[in-house]
């Protein structure tokens, strides 16, 4: 089996406990310990505790780059709050403070959800009856400390996996028992929501609730104890408690499998109900879960899993820091980390200062001011305006927008290669999947100002001409199509020798739109110069630090590599023409919220006849011409 680099840290982090392991290689987990949170002041301390604590091979320790962290509450930004402890922590503060090169936190279910694709037959336990089907969505929940609950969808030959509290739903009792528990409940909490019944704390809940509810005086007993007595003393109370909770986890499981149609089964994870063993079997667990009424026949058919594995979560945790890594390192551009990699070698001395500092502590930049940015980059405030007016952005804030969602938790979509043993409907599906991930992230890059600023250009041009080359041709030809609708002199030009010529009749007042995929090619880089040497403006679609983005009025960026095996661009191209849709409805609207109608009259209705709005359309067009069919738009 391969070994990693350097070991990965894997910690799963619960309210009560803290476990701990080493990944040095693949699924291969060692010197795996468990401490107590209440052992140690903060996360820091546990985890430093647990490291002193590791005994290294050949004598000296190894040095630790990466991290994953599975936590008991919502992970979002850069600050972690437990919900049910009171650790809290800077994930990039941490990550410095344990000189990591990579932290991931997750969501301790989340963690777990994305094990369930990697866990054996012999890793899970079914209870009941039910055939899953795949692939579909898995739901997932478990008691512990808390109430987690989450789920996975499948996306292509992957997972997503959901981020959810859905352990704080408010509770509904089914019979007049349980309306008393919850009565009881009320007495000390306001709110009072399944995790608060189906948990550690809960169980305790419920066994107090039920004494009083039979006139029974008890000694406080806490959870462990409740289920030794059920199980071993047999205990009328404590059995009466597991009953209840049981039955609570059936309805919360059978919601959780309608809410998400999880026909790929149910997961029962947490640290309660694989301790339960056969009496789980026996419960009334499953009668619960299919008692849905109408829905009965549909629940019934869902199967339903107790997790058994022992290390399920540092699975899942491990897979989630693989992904992250990946991205990182072989999809540099699904965030804006890896747009500032590739832009490290046309940045000046001082933005590329900039760029070192953002790349080294994201998180960092991502809370500073901008004087305390400049501070610690050595550089001036308008040297990091420059650095992020380089990359496409508005300023620093709207950088930090994007910098904030590069880098949050959630598993991006990726692209999925093309295999030739592909049936046509995974062929189509993968072709669709690459294209909307690719429409995803140009979404992201998108810039209001630059598409404020060449929409402006564009309505108060006296002439619009279009240039491409190649297979982006039809972009040109498209977006003539278009705007010739609006009544807008243009033209569209895919011929080198024609495009120089018409460069060279520019005049000042006209735009020129430059379309190119690399932004590289000397034909286009000529037109841009001629144009603007004839007092013309220049709009470029093109990739970000290109030299056609350099040379141009208003880049509008679109980043996307295509494979190059096959020599043909089809994604970018489709990315394109929406940037070419953009400023098209952007150009109607401005002019008039009416105007949109000319990018959809002339088409064919049902019965195949020419639309009868054909006759409104822009001033100078006719939509009986052949022009009028060759494109629509919906409003």
């Amino acid at each position: 089996m391969p070994r990693f680099d350097s070991p990965r840290l894997l910690a799963d982090i619960g309210g009560t406990y803290a476990r701990f392991a080493l990944e040095i290689g693949p699924g291969e987990f060692t010197q795996m310990a468990s401490l107590r949170c209440a052992d140690h002041a903060d996360f820091h301390a546990a985890v430093r505790a647990y490291l002193q604590g590791l005994s290294w091979q050949d004598g000296g320790a190894q040095q630790i780059a990466h991290a994953a962290i599975a936590i008991a509450n919502p992970v979002e930004g850069d600050r972690v709050r437990m919900t049910n402890y009171h650790w809290q922590f800077s994930i990039d503060e941490m990550r410095q403070r344990l000189s990591l090169d990579t932290l991931v936190v997750v969501n301790d279910f989340t963690a777990l959800a994305m094990a369930l694709p990697r866990l054996a037959e012999v890793d899970v336990h079914q209870v009941g009856g039910g055939q899953a089907r795949r692939p579909s969505v898995i739901g997932l929940l478990g008691a512990g400390t808390g109430l987690g609950v989450s789920g996975l969808i499948p996306a292509g030959e992957g997972w997503i996996a959901l981020g959810t509290e859905g352990g704080h739903v408010n509770f509904g009792p089914r019979d007049e028992r349980e309306m008393d528990i919850l009565k009881f409940a009320w007495k000390t909490l306001d709110h009072v929501s399944y995790e608060r019944l189906i948990s550690g704390p809960g169980l305790e809940l419920i066994y107090k609730a039920l004494a009083d509810r039979n006139g029974v005086t008890t000694e406080p007993l806490q959870a462990p104890a409740i289920t030794q007595r059920a199980l071993e003393d047999g205990d009328a109370l404590c059995l009466e408690t597991l009953e209840v909770f049981c039955g609570l986890l059936g309805t919360c499981a059978a919601n959780l499998a309608v809410t998400l149609g999880s026909l790929g089964g149910i997961y029962i994870g947490g640290g309660i109900v694989p301790r339960l063993g056969e009496y789980f079997d026996r419960s009334p667990f499953r009668e619960r879960f299919e008692d849905k009424g109408r829905f009965r026949d549909y629940v019934s058919a869902i199967p339903t899993f107790v997790i058994t594995a022992e290390h399920a979560t540092f699975k899942g945790a491990s897979a989630i820091l693989e992904n992250q890594l990946r991205n990182l390192q072989a999809s540099p551009g699904s965030a804006i980390l890896g747009q500032i990699r590739r832009a490290r070698s046309e940045l000046s001395p001082a933005e590329l200062r900039v760029a070192d500092l953002v790349l080294a502590q994201p998180r960092s930049v991502l809370n500073d001011p901008i004087a305390e940015i400049a501070r610690a980059a050595g550089v001036s405030q308008p040297t990091v305006i420059r650095f992020c007016r380089s990359l496409g952005c508005e300023g620093l804030s709207d950088f930090k927008l994007r910098l904030a969602s590069g880098l949050t938790g959630t598993v991006p979509v990726t692209h999925t290669q093309v295999n030739t043993n592909d049936s046509m409907l995974e062929l189509g599906a993968k072709v669709l999947g690459n294209t909307a991930s690719a429409i995803l992230q140009v979404r992201s890059h998108l810039n209001r100002d630059t598409i404020d600023r060449a929409i402006d250009m564009l309505l108060s041009a006296h002439r619009i001409e279009f240039f491409a080359l190649g297979h982006y041709g039809v972009v040109a030809q498209d977006a003539q199509f278009k705007f010739l609708r609006f009544g807008m002199p243009c033209g569209a030009y895919t011929d080198p020798r024609l495009q120089l010529l018409a460069a060279d009749v520019l005049r000042e007042g006209d735009v020129a739109v430059v379309i190119s995929s690399g932004g590289r090619l000397p034909e286009l880089l000529s037109v841009v110069e001629k144009a603007q040497e004839r007092g013309a403006k220049v709009v470029a679609i093109t990739a970000s630090q290109s030299p056609l983005a350099k040379k141009a009025d208003v880049t509008l960026i679109v980043d996307h590599i295509e494979d190059i095996a096959t020599h043909l661009p089809m994604v970018s191209r489709i990315l394109h023409l929406l940037v070419i849709d953009i400023l098209a409805v952007g150009v109607a609207m401005r002019r008039s919220p009416d105007s949109i109608a000319a990018l959809t009259v002339g088409g064919e209705d049902d019965d195949g006849k020419t639309a009868r709005g054909a006759s409104t359309a822009a001033p100078g067009v006719s939509m009986a011409s052949p022009l009028a069919r060759l494109t629509s738009h919906s409003r």
